[in-house]
């Protein structure tokens, strides 16, 4: 008789620690359905920023996958690997880079389960390149509401298998992963570091490099103004060759905490304007701006996991946390939608430390995945109140205009009829996840939020 999973009754929120909802929360270290549970919730290592892992009503079960992380099958010739869900990136980078393989595929912090990143269809920096998470998947072990196991991938079950990529744990527990990893010869990035003046210099910055650097991202001061609008430093990189490193792979560094919650005058615009100033200065303008490009190597923590080295990062926003607001527009909406989108948040005062600019390819097959062909604009808001949330509905209101869409891992507020407008396939997925799911067993607070299931 399979025992009964023990849950803890716990206050469980987002990485943006708003909202807090009570839950039930059990962490087992297989992963199961336990018969007589109603409404579930899957939940990794909580890096969703927003409610997408809050659950919907304090009875509902929050399955926290990360004991369940162990690795099934592994083929060092393809780099073939078969995993349970609960697995994160630290671990496979951990266990593998040191073999010279690496994530096809990371966001910016290693602390997320595969699972996760199914879930959310995560990107990253060679999205322009390479696309989303879910491309590089073959298989994903999946139970469904009714308890069956079910086997899906890109040929076997597809339409279950792309609803489940981007889905956000809705269409079902994910319990296995087999992906492939990408070889690489170190833990080195050749970097090259650019200082901009405006967002006219980034996105062509952007552009020019999209062809010769799998990997590009660029840092935006969210709080210049004027002719200085868009002002940042761009940061481009490739794994570096042996021949390129003299030593060995780069010693992992030792990350620092926040003993406290930050005080509320460090979030004030003035704070803001000037941390900014300085980060701009030390990055882009004592080498003489856009003039001089430069190079370095550095480790594959300092590049994609930057945040990573501080722990529990999220405590500098204050005890009233921060949502993190992340659009794409469309490149053919040029880059009047950007410029909107900064000049509404300058004006607001709302800005964050660090503010993030990306070049997209083209969108994938499933119908609720993130990006598509244009730029994707992240950054951290503050909370204060229903301030914070009017500012995010105006900047959705400029998204949807734009033809973009706003990234579920990360949104805590939109509004149910603003996510339909941008999700044109919506419908399509709904279809599914009806079929598999038809009592929205498996059910949030961000699913209530958006997609009228019942609280």
């Amino acid at each position: 008789m399979t025992p009964p999973l023990r849950a803890a009754r716990e206050s469980v929120a987002g990485w943006g620690r708003m909202p807090v909802r009570p839950g039930r929360v059990a962490r087992p270290e297989r992963l199961r359905l336990p018969p007589g549970e109603g409404i579930v919730l899957p939940r990794g290592l909580g890096r969703a920023y927003g409610d997408a892992a809050v659950p919907a009503r304090e009875d509902a079960l929050v399955l926290a996958t990360p004991r369940a992380d162990r690795i099934l099958d592994w083929d060092p010739v393809s780099g073939r690997l078969t995993a349970e869900a609960g697995l994160s990136l630290a671990e496979i980078l951990r266990l593998f880079l040191p073999r010279g393989w690496f994530p096809p595929v990371t966001p910016g912090t290693k602390f997320v389960t595969l699972g996760g990143c199914v879930a959310c269809d995560v990107h990253g920096k060679n999205h322009h390149c390479d696309g989303s998470f879910g491309g590089f998947v073959e298989r994903l072990g999946l139970l469904t509401a009714d308890g069956k196991e079910i086997a899906c991938g890109p040929d076997l079950d597809r339409e279950l298998f792309l609803a489940t990529v981007g889905g956000m744990g809705l269409t079902g527990l994910i319990t296995e992963v087999t992906l492939r990893l990408r070889p690489v010869e170190t833990g080195w990035i050749a970097m090259e570091t650019e200082g901009v003046a405006n967002l006219e210099q980034m996105a062509a910055a952007l552009e020019a490099s999209r062809e010769a650097w799998p990997y590009t991202v660029g840092w935006i001061d969210c709080l210049a103004a004027g002719a200085g609008l868009g002002r940042g430093v761009l940061m481009r990189g490739r794994h570096a060759t042996r021949a390129e490193v003299p030593t060995g792979d780069p010693r992992p560094r030792r990350a620092l905490g926040v003993p406290l919650d930050a005080p509320e005058w460090l979030l004030s615009p003035l704070a803001m304007r000037a941390f900014n100033g300085l980060y701009y200065w030390m990055k882009a303008g004592r080498r003489g701006g856009a003039a001089r490009p430069h190079q370095s190597l550095v480790s594959y923590e300092s590049f994609f996991y930057p945040l990573d080295m501080i722990t529990d990062w999220n405590r500098l926003y204050g005890r009233r946390g921060f949502l993190q607001f992340q659009c794409v527009v469309p490149r053919a909406a040029g880059l009047a939608a950007m410029r909107e989108l900064l000049e509404r948040i300058a004006r607001a005062g709302s800005a964050s430390f660090l503010a993030v600019i990306k070049d997209c390819g083209p969108a994938g097959p499933a119908p609720l995945s993130f990006p598509m062909e244009g730029v994707t604009l992240g950054l951290d808001l503050p909370y204060r109140g229903p301030a914070t949330v009017t500012l995010v509905h105006e900047l959705n209101a400029v998204v949807i205009a734009a033809g973009g869409r706003i990234y579920l891992a990360k949104d805590a507020v939109t509004r149910a009829e603003d996510f339909a407008q941008m999700m044109p396939r919506l419908p399509e997925w709904r279809a599914v996840r009806d079929r598999w799911d038809p009592a929205h067993r498996f059910r949030s607070a961000q699913s209530v939020r958006l997609l009228g299931d019942r609280n």
